[in-house]
């Protein structure tokens, strides 16, 4: 087995290493690697990624599918190179530029765009000394209105005047996240859209004409007549684009306007339209007389979804607008004048999501950058500070108001978090992952150490309960008696088991859950030195120390050590802040809604803050790594149980809020059952689309139970 290194390759050989059989194997992906080794080896691209993959397998660690450093471009996909393109490139484009996208960006964009222009244009015209800017908008109006296939040119001109042609150098460069990148590496290629022609440099030549120009009064009248409105204009299209992801281009081409194009002296823009290549295999140049500005052939690209700023998805980056929206109607609307609570309720529930996001983000990129010590100690505290977050502040609030239905709410949300992630995440994951993959194998050794964890702490949770049932009363509500004399059979309209009475309890119940309490974080710890210590060749990752030549790049992180801990820190505070709306507006939805409190927990406020991590099992599966995805949905179970319960155990006995371990009888059932079949189906160490079909089908069956069942008095 290749030595531990920095960097590793793309693809090399790896020696399996098993009790009866050793071969060697191109990748990964051998099934029989996958069934009989051991050991795996990862793929990384340095040093830093090498870290982070390993903290991916290894237990107590939360799962991180996001790359915490940048990815040199030359390395990515033509597809995704596009997506980071300037739109300064010319392509020798042979198709049809009439598409869907491009016709629904005129109904969106491209019409009051140009008619601003339009109106622009006839106001500079009035003012006599703005008509070189008046021309110039009737010639922007056109191309707002259509810009599909133009190009928008400077021309560069000496003192004198005679024009100096740009020639485009053949190792010219362009700044890709504030690097200089090579332009034999950094230009976006593709078959489907033909040759594409090298990108000048980004920045563009100051010349004597501009320094000219910033001394005319024209210039200030256009500024202030004309710049300023068509700032307020592109950047409306700019932000609605950008919203809509799949229509960043848009974005990117009225962003553009703004920094480069509505900057230059008239004189300079010419709008042309190239002409086209007809044979796109030759590699003719489009002559040019001018330095490129701006060039656009589509409005829409799907693969935008893959677009990241400074590392963080640019779903992520969207979502923080719903951030600062849910504080301010929060905090500043007490009196529900512009939002009711069901609308603060929803905005503060779909913050969490991003923000899970940053935290998790800023959790991966320390442990990548720690050692093992601080990687761990950062998992164990800020790895479930999402629901922590929410849950105590619920049975304070719960607890202030003297109103058991939060307690309730904070128990069905734990049940639901665990029914999620032992069903639903596994199950969407094999689902999606076997739609491109037939059959996908994993190490059953290994899932067999997780599911062993989860029986412990399954078992543990639901303890109490059943120690309450076997020794509790049977207590009945709504009786009536048929008869006269009352010596007929009584009909009663809610009867359940409860431990709660003063002697059973504080003398036998609660001496039980403080037990469990503790033994369950031990468990946890024998399983992180079981896993990472005693045990450890079953988790045993090695970085192979090949890479290849031309491959070795300054590794540039997104998040430095400190960025990541300023990060964390904000995130958890904003997630408290929403924590705590969401606490507070819940209850008109518990008292008048017609939605069970049993139904709100297990679904909305279980699983929206783990769209995160639903989204990272699903992207494992696609890559054929299903055995992450299990371990996603695993780890965070066993959090759950082994770490947030304790946790809320040694809350309330410090504060005391009255959370107990004592369950409903649907929570006790369901979570049992769902571990037992999770078990089954991880047994043989390979899954498809149809296993995971069962457990999201399972998973659907308990939802409706939820849904239909009626809430507990009160709530």
């Amino acid at each position: 087995m290749d030595t531990p290194s920095s960097l590793t390759p793309k693809l090399f050989a790896v020696t399996c290493s098993t009790p009866t059989h050793n071969h060697s194997c191109e990748g990964i992906t051998c099934p029989h690697c996958l069934m009989t080794t051991t050991k795996t080896t990862l793929l990384a691209e340095n040093e830093v990624e090498a870290q982070k993959l390993a903290n991916n397998y290894k237990f107590g660690f939360k799962k991180w599918k996001s790359h915490v450093t940048q990815r040199p471009l030359e390395d990515r996909s033509a597809i995704v190179k596009e997506l980071y393109s300037d739109l300064n490139v010319i392509k020798q484009y042979s198709g049809s530029l009439f598409t869907f996208g491009n016709l629904l960006y005129v109904l969106l964009f491209g019409w009051w765009v140009a008619m601003l222009y339009l109106i622009i244009a006839i106001l500079m015209f009035v003012t006599v000394v703005g008509i070189p800017h008046g021309k110039l908008c009737c010639s922007l109006a056109g191309y707002y209105f259509w810009p599909f296939g133009k190009v928008i040119q400077k021309n560069l001109n000496d003192s004198t005047g005679s024009f100096q042609p740009y020639l485009y150098p053949r190792k010219s460069s362009v700044r890709f996240h504030g690097e200089d990148i090579p332009e034999a590496t950094a230009v976006e290629t593709t078959n489907l859209l033909g040759v594409t022609e090298r990108i000048g440099d980004a920045s563009l030549h100051t010349t004597s004409a501009e320094i000219k120009y910033w001394h005319r009064p024209s210039t200030y009248l256009w500024f202030l007549l004309g710049y300023l409105p068509l700032v307020l204009v592109h950047g409306l299209a700019s932000f609605i684009a950008w919203i809509l992801v799949i229509t960043i281009p848009v974005a990117k081409l009225n962003g553009r306007a703004i920094a480069v194009v509505l900057l230059i002296p008239p004189e300079q823009l010419q709008i042309r339209q190239p002409k086209r290549v007809k044979n796109i295999s030759s590699n003719t140049e489009v002559p040019l007389d001018g330095e490129v500005v701006l060039c656009c052939y589509h409005a829409m690209n799907f693969y935008y979804y893959k677009y990241t700023v400074v590392g963080i998805n640019v779903f992520a980056v969207n979502l923080l607008p719903l951030v600062i929206v849910a504080l301010v109607l929060g905090y500043g609307d007490t009196e529900n004048r512009y939002a009711s609570s069901h609308v603060k309720f929803a905005l503060s529930v779909i913050a969490i999501v991003p923000l899970s996001h940053y935290i998790g983000m800023a959790i991966a990129s320390i442990s990548a950058q720690s050692n093992f010590a601080v990687g761990a100690v950062v998992n164990a505290t800020f790895g479930s500070i999402t629901e922590l977050t929410f849950y105590i502040t619920a049975l304070i609030k719960g607890s202030h108001k003297g109103n058991k239905c939060y307690e309730e709410v904070v128990k069905s949300a734990l049940t639901g978090t665990l029914l999620g992630c032992v069903l639903f995440i596994p199950g969407i994951s094999m689902v999606i992952g076997g739609c491109k993959h037939q059959e996908q194998r994993f190490n059953s050794r290994s899932a067999g150490v997780s599911s062993a964890l989860l029986f412990i702490s399954v078992g543990g949770v639901f303890a109490p309960t059943l120690f309450a049932k076997a020794y509790g009363s049977l207590i009945c509500q709504g009786c009536t008696n048929s008869t006269q004399n009352g010596s007929g059979p009584f009909e009663c309209s809610d009867c359940h088991f409860s431990g709660l009475q003063n002697a059973l309890f504080h003398s036998h119940v609660q001496p039980l859950i403080y037990t469990v309490s503790i033994l369950l974080p031990a468990s946890y710890v024998i399983g992180l030195v079981f896993a990472l210590k005693t045990h450890n060749h079953i988790y045993d990752i090695h970085i192979s120390d090949r890479h290849l030549s031309g491959h070795s790049h300054n590794v540039v992180i997104h998040w430095s050590r400190w960025r990541a801990v300023v990060l964390l820190v904000v995130a958890t505070v904003f997630m408290s802040a929403c924590a705590e709306l969401v606490s507070e507006h819940i209850n008109p939805l518990l008292s008048n809604s017609a939605i069970s409190s049993y139904f709100l927990g297990v679904t909305v406020l279980a699983m929206v803050p783990e769209l995160p991590e639903i989204v990272n099992g699903i992207q494992f599966a696609l890559q054929n790594n299903i055995s992450l995805s299990l371990e996603v949905g695993s780890s965070i179970a066993v959090q759950v149980c082994m770490l947030q319960i304790p946790i809320l155990v040694l809350f309330s006995v410090i504060y005391p809020v009255g959370f107990n371990l004592l369950f409903s009888d649907l929570h006790l059932w369901a979570s049992i059952f769902s571990v037992i079949l999770m078990n089954y189906i991880f047994m043989d160490g390979k899954c498809d689309y149809f296993q995971g079909t069962a457990l999201v089908v399972v998973y659907l069956i308990i939802m409706s139970m939820y849904f239909f069942a009626p809430s507990q008095s009160g709530c």
